[in-house]
């Protein structure tokens, strides 16, 4: 066929009809230019993409059109292609453009062709504008972008490494051909990012246009991206143009004529021409920041509803018209959102922060001076003015803001009245009756937000219906299409909307099948919603007959919907009803359809839930004229009748919304009228007025139609003994914040509001219960919760402080603007996150909030925003909850006999807290002896007062305390209750388990208790499964045979205590700058060690050699065996590994079960086994948890709502060796590592070659730069050893003495510390010793054996010098400087070079360490900081335990000595925590002195030598420090006397010279437990090493070699 004769369309500018459209134009443009724009030379210059579609074509017919034009000379036609994109819009690519020019002899009578988007025509305009001062050119644009936009004007330019488009001149085109035909050949993300301006122009343009594209959205898109090809060069006719085709060139025509429209009458942007950056000015600050992870159109599409919202904020614009915007932008698959999930995809983790928007803002080409200037809508094709407007740095930022600071509302506010937009419920019904409906139905008071958008946008993909709008845009018209639908070419992508989720699903079954096999409909929505329960409507279709299959998780979307011919067959229905009631109006909306009988819907599972939104669905069908007959025992039968659709519906307010204004009046003491909501509606959430805010002290006036509320005096609400809330689920938030600032009636009096009825609010867009908890929690109110229900205590207003981080809304809705109402009366400003969830129900509730309820708003941008998975809030009726809050009182259980009350004690002191027994709370309330009152009463009476005492306790002392109960006492079901209850408010109940065999021993002895005439080992048979059932945590009282708590198990048991403060610190965040938190994992680099025996008791004695560099100790579960012969259970032999590994080593546990899969040896299909013992081992309080993100989600959630304080490690493991570091499966592994909230991610690869080890240190590098989560990335097998050299997180490490290793590669700390310095990343430093004399110091030898032992390239020195001089500074100051040690007599005059001082060292008066603080960017800072008394401390901590049971605020300490040390030792035993501290001195001057430099901090005696004779009543000491030097003779000093106590004590001395003092012979002598100076150099310098290098040194062989060192000497 030959090329016809196409028909076209011209658009005149500037008095010319320069711009020609149409399809398969190109002869028609050659003819065109050849005919009308005469030119020796002719030069097409387009890109290397472009010229493989249509160059050939283009050269081909400009020779054949120019020999049928020509009577002579045929004309030059020349070609220069560049490479695409932006960076060819460059100087350099200009000038090479001209260089060419002038190379072929061009002049200035010669055209140029601009053939592709438009950097081609702005760059080609250019170079056209400035040749020979200037040559004619002709657009010919390929793109849709180019179209509309840039080739139309006149404007050209190149960009330069400082702006984009700043230099370039306006130069008009001869002509712009718009051949249509060419965007088929389009990718379709550069066809949508075209439509971005063509909707910008009818937005501010014209009405009719935007209508237009509104309703043609998917025929639009079919023109371009499902062309028809019946003919050849189909639409150039009128006769072959398909309808979509004829739509797509007028909607692209509109968009040029509005453009050339403006061009002609501002051509060089005075003024209206502003216009066109509608969506420009905040479309290019984002553009500035993603380009080229975003397109130009996309950015635009942000930028259009961000500006949108500027002009709504500001009043120039109604909702209606965001909501029709942003509807349309999304019809065409455009983003409107930075948190789109297409945006996500695009840009990965960065951030566009408001201070960077607003940075790139201010230099905007539209700025007046600094006042920025944006175009403000006022309607749908209508601007405010014919120019951009001036709007303030506040407002934009306002609006930009992901987060808002609500302050507390002004005083003495008058009365208001405000309308809540229309009811989410009654719109999303309302939508599928009309939608299902025959004929019209105009709609109403239509909710215009995201829920609402989502029904819009899955019912136009399903063929249910067409819509248009009217009253611009306050009349939706549905012309329902009578239940007849199609498969949709997409998923129905729903986000978080519930209702639309559940609706849509049986409206899904509906669908029949299509013409191509296979088709079936996805619905789906964002993490939430994939975890939000619809199970019970899933069983009841598919009962039905309906084909409906889980994608991912069970129980919740994504779904797969097959359809069949018979869609919903009907009959009897069974659907449980007791989760939600939208499960019961999804199947009766869709009932009226059902194709075989009728539907018989019958209601299960007990009571049904928020049965008025039931009657709400029944009501509204027989408006669309169906009538729905109840029967008995909660059953429906539905007729088969079609809807009607009434000619108009009226949506009414949102009841839930509406209580929102109200509580504002209420928690305020003003006044609001919603006149729109009244006794007549609907929904049940419009009695929270009469039924909660009238019991709370409010005055309010209902009419059928209206509500007011008048709120008492500020802080007067009366709280609410009960209010049962099941019929208005959703405004028991709101109920909620208003119950956190009640006062009760009567002083004194009960001051707590019960709600209940609300157990499905779990299921919501959050769980939401366990939300308003978590949030309330945050400004100091006390919760509980119930199986349906919240309990809220009152406090006073000014009690309550706002979070410093924010209230997090979990992307809900209701949440948000419940707490803006809490924010409204409480002191500071509250910040609000997620402010824009608020646009499910309320778009414009902070604009409302502001200026129609006069409250106060700031902006606040906090950052990245972090996930909210709904784990982080979960809770539930059971036993577990989601983290013990850090204040909680600690509950202790167990067997008598395993340690509770001596535990019980321990933790007390240890955590600074009164301590109760329930035992002997229960005698002195009742006055009598336990034995006593059973004897009297009976076993079963006394576990009924026991329970009541516990009950008592738990009330008296729900924080900072420690109770012990007794062993029986979970014998009772009313007791496992409370503490199952008290554990979901955040408790803390301990599991103390012992080994039964010691249990027996010990009770043997004790008969002060009546026992059940049983034996001890059935009464643990029969309490075992109860402790666990009402503890969340255990621990495991691991060791040798304890006898039981007496002296002579003193030692083992000080060992027990020790282990149980490490575990109390993870579990109560005592110990939260060592073991809670990142700061483990930031160094570089830290290791862990993975021990690999099956059982790890013969390596306990080696430990310390095992561990050497290692910061955290890896247990591997699956490699653990137990013998049979021990006849314990596996859980229990675990349980006893994690005891024994804490209690010999302090470095925090890493737990791990690994699966066959993933490198273990765990079965992969017991993942029930798994998950059981994950959850074990947070219960044992390890400090950090593997799990691995292979686990299917829901398991993975089952685990970490009971993380606490313990870290989560997501790990990885490409066993297989199949997946690159550069692959996008890598890349979602990561992500789906990320999904989870963890606090490291551990991905493994193989390593094939060398290249995979750089890949994989390039994205560590990559990911680690984008988020501030720690990620172990390495390689396994011999050729990625070089990824474990580069790692910088915990990478795993082996050691010689374990079976095997863990890992294929692995190499030991040492190897990895050697390797690292051998590559350049660990330089060698050097470290000092200041002072004089040191010849003979053991210091040297010390540190430079740790080092050797370690692999570092370190070396310590002497540095001798009389003063701190300029040397000595030097030294300090020098870049390889690595720390230095500071002896006499230096310690106080260093300290004037130093920048900080530790506060022990100021306690102290001296420096004995220097540590250099690296800065980023700026020099070390040097610290002062003092390890003289950790040595003394810990030496004397780890022989305590020997010779006393007594603790140290019991104890006596003395001092001997005043020189320096000695305020060191003094320290040292204040640290401890004696009370009681002596010093003596010959010169008791000198003493008094050392005394009085702590009197600020503790008192010291001081001591004459009288005090210190035989029988003196100072005398009795239980702990001596010698700092005397040892070649000083002191037998004038002291005698045994000092040691002549019938306890025994310990004794340390200072002085290492001689090795045995008299100090030490006269101790040993007298039975004490003895510390050699040795030691103490060895324990302090050990600390030093871990200030300086941040690793722990092997003290044992370190001693061995200064033992040797000092037996040489000797």
């Amino acid at each position: 066929m030959s090329h016809p004769n196409p028909h076209i369309q011209k658009v005149s500018i500037l008095g010319s009809e320069t711009i020609i459209l149409g399809f398969h134009i190109f002869d028609y443009l050659l003819r065109d230019t050849l005919s009308n724009f005469k030119a020796s030379t002719y030069v097409v210059v387009t890109d290397t993409n472009l010229q493989k579609l249509y160059l050939d074509r283009f050269l081909a017919s400009f020779h054949r059109i120019s020999q049928e034009l020509s009577s002579g000379t045929l004309p030059r036609l020349l070609t220069y292609v560049i490479p695409p994109g932006e960076e060819s819009k460059s100087r350099a690519v200009k000038a090479e453009i001209e260089d060419y020019f002038l190379a072929q002899g061009c002049t200035r009578d010669t055209l140029v062709f601009a053939m592709g988007g438009g950097v081609i025509g702005d760059l080609v305009g250019f170079v056209a504008a400035t040749f020979m001062r200037g040559i004619p050119f002709v657009q010919v644009p390929t793109t849709l972008l180019a179209m509309v936009d840039s080739s139309i004007g006149g404007k050209t330019a190149i960009d330069t490494p400082m702006a984009k488009n700043p230099i370039g001149a306006f130069w008009q085109p001869k002509r712009i051909f718009i051949d249509l035909a060419v965007l088929e050949t389009l990718p379709e993300r550069e066809f949508v990012n075209g439509m971005a301006e063509v909707i910008k122009t009818a937005a501010i343009w014209n009405h009719d246009d935007f209508v237009l594209l509104e309703n043609g959205a998917e025929a639009i898109r079919d023109a371009v991206l499902k062309p028809v090809r019946n003919v050849e060069f189909q639409g150039a006719i009128l006769e072959s143009r398909t309808a979509a085709q004829q739509l797509l060139l007028q909607v692209v025509m509109a968009s040029v004529a509005v453009k050339s429209y403006v061009v002609t009458h501002d051509e060089r942007e005075t003024g209206m021409r502003g216009l066109l950056n509608f969506g420009h000015s905040i479309g290019h600050a984002i553009e500035g920041l993603v380009t080229p992870k975003l397109l130009h159109g996309e950015c635009v599409a942000i930028g259009m509803i961000k500006e949108a919202e500027i002009a709504r904020h500001c009043g120039y614009l109604s909702q209606v018209a965001v909501g029709r915007l942003t509807r349309c932008i999304q019809a065409y698959g455009l983003p409107v959102t930075m948190e789109d999930k297409f945006v996500k995809n695009h840009i990965g983790n960065q951030y566009c922060s408001v201070d960077e928007l607003m940075q790139v803002l201010r230099v905007d080409k539209k700025n007046m001076g600094s006042q920025k200037r944006i175009v403000m809508l006022s309607g749908i094709g209508q601007t405010l003015e014919q120019k951009p407007s001036n709007i303030s740095d506040d407002i934009i930022r306002k609006v930009l803001a992901a987060s808002t600071v609500v302050h507390p509302r002004p005083i003495n506010q008058p009365a208001v009245t405000l309308s809540p937009p229309g009811s989410k419920s009654i719109s999303n019904r309302a939508l599928v009756l009309a939608a299902l409906g025959q004929g019209t139905c105009r709609l109403t008071g239509l909710l215009h937000s995201d829920d609402t958008q989502v029904m819009l946008t899955a019912l136009t993909k399903l063929g249910a219906a067409t819509f248009e709008w009217e009253n611009n845009g306050d009349t939706l018209v549905v012309h329902g299409n009578g239940g007849k639908m199609h498969i949709p070419d997409s998923e129905l992508y729903l986000g978080n909307a519930g209702t639309a989720a559940r609706f849509l699903t049986t409206v899904s079954v509906l669908v029949p099948p299509s013409s191509i096999s296979g088709q079936k409909t996805i619905l789906t929505g964002n993490a939430r919603m994939k975890q939000r329960p619809i199970a019970p409507l899933i069983d009841a279709l598919t009962a039905n007959g309906s084909e409906l299959k889980y994608m991912e998780g069970q129980g919740c979307l994504p779904l797969e919907v097959t359809p069949f011919s018979h869609g919903l067959a009907g009959g009897e229905i069974q659907l449980a009803a007791s989760i939600s009631s939208q499960y019961v109006s999804s199947i009766l909306l869709c009932a009226p359809y059902a194709t075989k009988e009728p539907v018989t819907l019958v209601l299960t599972g007990g009571q049904v839930i928020s049965q008025p939104y039931i009657d709400m669905t029944i009501a509204m069908m027989k408006s669309f004229g169906v009538n729905v007959e109840a029967l008995p025992n909660n059953t429906y039968r539905i007729p088969q009748v079609h809807y009607v659709n009434p000619a108009a519906y009226l949506v009414e307010a949102d009841a839930s919304s509406a209580t929102y204004p109200l509580a504002i009046a209420a928690i305020t003491g003003t006044t609001c009228t919603v006149p729109n909501i009244g006794s007549a509606s609907l929904q049940g959430d419009a009695g929270f007025a009469v039924n909660v805010l009238r019991p709370m002290g409010c005055t309010v006036v209902q009419t059928e139609t209206s509500t007011t509320v008048i709120g008492p005096a500020i802080g007067t609400l009366k709280p609410l003994a009960h209010i049962d809330m099941e019929t208005m689920t959703d405004a028991f938030l709101t109920a909620s914040v208003l119950a956190a600032v009640t006062q009760p009636a009567t002083p004194g009096a009960e001051n707590i509001t019960r709600i209940s009825g609300i157990a499905n609010q779990r299921v919501k867009e959050c769980n939401r219960i366990a939300a308003m908890m978590h949030e309330l929690g945050k400004f100091g109110v006390t919760t509980s919760e119930t199986p349906d229900g919240i309990i809220v205590h009152g406090h006073d207003i000014a009690s309550l402080t706002p979070p410093k981080d924010g209230v997090k809304c979990y992307d809900d809705h209701r949440v948000a603007m419940s707490f803006s109402v809490l924010a409204s009366v409480v002191p500071g400003g509250t910040i609000i996150r997620e402010k824009k969830c608020v646009e499910k129900t309320w778009p414009t509730w902070w604009d409302d909030l502001e200026s129609k309820l006069n409250g106060r708003i700031t902006d606040a941008d906090l950052g990245v925003p972090s996930d909210h998975h709904d784990y982080e809030v979960k809770s539930s009726s059971s036993k577990k909850s989601a983290g013990a809050k850090s204040d909680a009182t600690i509950v202790v259980i167990g067997m008598r006999g395993a340690g509770k009350t001596s535990m019980g004690r321990f933790a007390a002191r240890t955590l600074k807290r009164p301590f109760e027994d329930v035992d002997h709370y229960f005698e002195k309330t009742l006055s009598t002896t336990i034995p006593e009152f059973i004897k009297e009463h009976g076993w079963p009476a006394f576990r009924e007062q026991e329970a009541k005492m516990l009950t008592e306790l738990l009330a008296k002392y729900p924080t900072k305390h420690v109770i012990s109960c007794g062993g029986g006492i979970v014998e009772t079901a009313s007791s496992r209750e409370a503490f199952k209850q008290y554990i979901t408010q955040g408790g803390v109940v301990i599991h103390l388990v012992r080994n039964i065999n010691e249990i027996e021993a010990y009770l043997n002895r004790d008969t002060t208790r009546p026992m059940y005439g049983e034996s001890m080992r059935d009464v643990w048979a029969r309490r075992e499964a109860w402790y666990r059932e009402c503890c969340n945590y255990e621990f495991v009282v691991a060791g040798q045979q304890l006898k039981g708590i007496e002296a002579e198990d003193a030692k083992e048991w000080a060992l027990v205590e020790s282990n149980f403060e490490r575990f109390l610190k993870v579990i109560t965040r005592a110990g939260k700058g060592k073991y809670a938190s990142r700061s483990q994992v930031v160094a570089k680099p830290t290791f862990f060690l993975s021990l690999t025996f099956p059982d790890i008791s013969p390596a306990l004695p080696h430990l310390s050699k095992l561990t050497l560099g290692s910061d955290v100790i890896e247990l591997r579960v699956d490699l653990l065996k137990s013998s049979d012969a021990s006849g314990i259970s596996f859980r229990d032999h675990v349980a006893q590994q994690v005891s024994l590994l804490r209690r010999h080593s302090d470095l925090p546990i890493l737990y791990t079960v690994r699966s066959v899969s993933q490198g273990g040896q765990w079965p992969d299909k017991d993942i029930d086994g798994m998950v059981s013992l994950l959850k074990d081992g947070l219960e044992w309080g390890v400090e950090y948890l593997d799990v691995e993100i292979g686990l299917p989600r829901s398991r993975i959630d089952e685990v970490l709502p009971k993380k606490g304080n313990t870290l989560i490690v997501a790990s990885w493991h490409d066993c297989k060796g199949t997946v690159r570091w550069n692959s996008d499966t890598m890349e979602a592994q990561y992500k789906l590592a990320h999904s989870i909230s963890p606090d490291v991610i551990k991905l493994i690869g193989t390593a094939t070659s060398m290249k995979d080890n750089f890949d994989c240190s390039e994205f560590a590098a990559r990911h680690t730069k984008a988020n501030d989560l720690p990620l172990i990335a390495m390689n396994m097998g011999a050729q990625g050893q070089l990824s474990r050299v580069l790692n910088n997180y915990l990478t795993p490490v082996t050691h010689k003495l374990l079976p095997v290793k863990a890992a294929p590669g692995q190499l030991t700390a040492r190897d990895i510390l050697i390797a690292r310095n051998a590559v350049g990343l660990l330089p060698a430093k050097q470290f000092y010793l200041f002072g004089t004399p040191i010849r003979q110091s053991l210091s040297p030898l010390m540190h430079n054996t740790s080092f050797q032992s370690l692999g570092l390239p370190y070396t310590y020195d002497l540095h001798e010098t009389e003063t701190v001089d300029e040397s000595v500074v030097a030294k300090m100051r020098s870049k390889d400087f690595g720390g230095a040690s500071v002896t006499i007599p230096h310690k106080i005059d260093v300290m004037s070079k130093l920048d900080e001082i530790t506060e022990e060292a100021k306690a102290i008066g001296a420096v004995n360490t220097v540590v250099p603080v690296e800065q980023e960017g700026k020099p070390s800072i040097l610290v002062g900081d003092n390890t003289d008394w950790l040595g003394i401390y810990y030496q004397i901590e780890r022989n305590l335990s020997s010779t006393s049971v007594a603790q140290p605020q019991q104890m006596k300490g003395l001092v001997l000595g005043a020189g320096g040390t000695s305020r060191a030792a003094l320290y040292a035993l204040h640290r401890l925590g004696v009370e009681d501290i002596s010093i003596f001195n010959r010169t008791m001057v000198k003493a008094q002195a050392v005394a009085d430099s702590f009197k600020n901090l503790f008192d010291v005696k001081v001591l004459s030598s009288n005090d210190l004779l035989k029988g003196s009543s100072a005398s009795g000491f239980d702990l001596v420090v010698s700092t005397v030097p040892g070649t000083i003779e002191s037998a004038s000093m002291f005698d045994d006397s000092v040691f002549g106590s019938a306890k025994k004590g310990v004794a340390v001395e200072l002085a290492y010279t001689p090795r045995f003092t008299r100090f030490l012979k006269m101790a040993q002598q007298s039975g004490w437990a003895t510390v050699e100076g040795g030691q103490v150099l060895v324990e302090q310098g050990g600390w030093q090493a871990l200030k300086w290098v941040g690793r722990r040194w092997d003290l044992e062989s370190v001693q061995q070699q200064m033992d040797l060192v000092q037996a040489g000497r000797e």
